[in-house]
């Protein structure tokens, strides 16, 4: 199985927050990713980041909002993809996000 590093970045004001459930040590979230290190986006990114749909929810034609994309920056036995930028944290975050 080769290695794969991928970053991926979401927008945590688009979460579902009916769909976040408590575990044992916190709240979660179930994530869904699609990936093709084939094909970059206008964006330079190689997939997107959606929350998850049971199966009774895909087969009814459910779709979630996507929430960000993701980057394969590293293919083991390959090259790794172009250093980026370094992402400055954003300000005036919404304090109705749990956490």
């Amino acid at each position: 199985m080769s290695k794969l590093g991928i970053n991926i970045k979401i927008d945590v004001s688009k979460i579902d927050k009916q769909r976040l459930f408590k575990g044992a040590k916190g709240v979660y979230m179930d994530l869904t990713t699609f990936i093709d290190t084939q094909v970059e986006g206008k964006y330079g990114d190689h997939g997107f980041i959606s929350q998850s749909t049971d199966k009774e929810e895909r087969e009814a034609g459910v779709q979630t909002p996507i929430l960000g994309n993701c980057k394969v920056f590293f293919v083991e036995g390959g090259q790794a993809a172009p250093a980026q930028t370094p992402i400055t944290a954003p300000t005036g975050f919404d304090d109705e996000i749990p956490f």
